[in-house]
């Protein structure tokens, strides 16, 4: 009797173990089963490019700019023009050259971390600081070698596509880099936020003058403690009244008065939303209740973002005030596992498309081997992937609410992109980004392009 109770149990377990491998089995499955798409990698020529946030727009002429960014002390970031009809790549100039600094022994200007903003036939963009100092696991601004001079602080630049002459237009204050931009085309402003302490600035090209309108966001990314606030990419421009939005790490939506010259916190609404999860403001390694990054979508006069730790889409009515939150989009395979994506900030790469309706969204996806999920570290200090994943190009048309997973990006040779933080949507549908490569055995990151995905309503 005790040996047929043993043999029933050793079924019902044997049972148990076939089903749980059966849907792991499964779960690894519907990973293979997502659709493939390939991408071709581009070779700029800049061996040096590490990695880039944002850095790349499409332009009315029809062409590709972008930023390869650096990290060393010698070398500045490079910026780019490509043209989808020849595929030719051309050099533009060195950002550290276009700023004016080139034989200054400083700290050179390193990256561009916003897209380029077109007005009048130029092309509007900033530049920023690329070499730092790790402090207590922290990224601080370089302290620069014996010999060389401190970082001098981003600028705001202008390109001229017909002439092809760049303008150095104003410098940041407090030797800081520019990490965000917008642009308002009707009134003629630049508006930026600094880094590492965030300080709001604007620069008017009627007037040729800088403005700097202090601090909202704590301390910024300068110290660690109670002042600690992650700051905001992105910065949202309502072309009504020229108000500009953007948010803070404790979930306060600010907005810049165009008409009183002043920020003013938004009263009544935030981004503490339960469905975003739960964050301390005060500590690194995520953006908190910050939209990670945001766009002006004109038919509906409303903000529509993406939370970044979260992946969900959300819709911000400004004259209300209200925040709706609409739509998780990260990738199937993401929705699926329930947990966050490897990359602790969220994903830079959202855009509008070219038809004015369409979102595009690259995004991560988790990696399934042998029926589990490859997983990361736990925590990520720097705002960087915690681990490898998989990167999906997502579309949301607005208009109905379809949401399409187009699949996971591949590379000919079977290599997945990686440290993808930028997005462009050429005129024909193509999407753009900067992505991580290794080629020879040599890591680079460089211009990398997805043939148009099938149509997305």
């Amino acid at each position: 009797m005790a040996s047929l109770r043993w043999s029933i149990l050793a079924c019902v377990c044997l049972l148990f173990a076939g089903n749980h491998f059966a849907a792991a089995q499964t779960a690894e499955q519907n990973w293979l089963a997502m659709p493939r798409l390939t991408a071709k990698i581009y070779n700029s020529g800049f061996s040096e490019a590490h990695d880039s946030y944002n850095g790349i727009s499409s332009a009315s002429d029809g062409k590709i700019y972008y930023v390869l960014s650096s990290q060393t002390i010698d070398v500045g970031a490079q910026v780019y023009s490509f043209d989808p009809k020849t595929e030719k790549i051309r050099h533009l100039g060195d950002l550290t050259e276009i700023c004016g600094e080139k034989g200054l022994k400083a700290i050179p200007q390193n990256k561009s971390h916003v897209r380029f903003w077109e007005s009048n036939g130029k092309l509007y963009f900033a530049s920023h600081i690329g070499y730092y100092t790790i402090k207590n696991g922290m990224e601080t601004p370089g302290v620069p070698p014996p010999g060389y001079k401190p970082y001098p602080g981003g600028h705001f630049l202008s390109y001229d596509m017909a002439s092809g002459k760049f303008e150095n237009l104003a410098l940041a204050p407090h030797n800081e880099g520019i990490i965000a931009m917008t642009m308002d085309p009707a009134r003629g402003r630049l508006y930026g936020e600094t880094w590492p302490t965030g300080y709001f600035i604007y620069y008017d090209l009627h007037t040729k003058q800088l403005k700097d309108l202090g601090l909202y966001a704590a301390l910024g990314e300068s110290v660690r403690g109670p002042q600690y606030r992650t700051l905001c990419r992105s910065l949202v421009v309502d072309p009504r009244d020229g108000s500009v939005y953007f948010t803070s790490a404790d979930g306060f939506i600010f907005r810049y008065r165009y008409d009183q010259d002043k920020v003013e916190k938004i009263e009544g609404e935030d981004m503490r939303k339960d469905y975003f999860g739960v964050y301390d403001p005060t500590s690194s390694g995520t953006m908190g209740y910050n939209w990670r990054q945001a766009i002006w979508y004109p038919p509906e006069n409303a903000v529509y973002g993406v939370h970044g730790n979260s992946g969900y889409l959300f819709r911000f009515d400004p004259r209300i005030p209200r925040v709706e939150v609409l739509d998780r989009i990260t990738s199937l395979p993401s929705q699926r596992s329930g947990m966050y994506d490897e990359f602790s900030y969220g994903y830079l790469g959202f855009i509008l498309g070219p038809d004015g309706k369409t979102l595009y969204y690259l995004t991560g996806g988790p990696i399934y081997r042998g029926g589990k999920r490859v997983a990361g570290k736990a925590v990520a200090l720097k705002g960087e992937s915690k681990g490898e994943e998989d990167l999906h190009l997502i579309t949301y048309y607005i208009p109905t609410g379809k949401y399409i997973d187009h699949g996971a990006v591949f590379f000919p040779d079977g290599q997945r992109p990686r440290e993808v933080n930028s997005i462009a949507v050429g005129l024909d549908g193509s999407v753009y980004a900067l992505a991580a490569v290794n080629q020879n055995g040599h890591d680079r990151t460089d211009l990398m392009m997805i043939p148009a995905p099938i149509a997305s309503h």
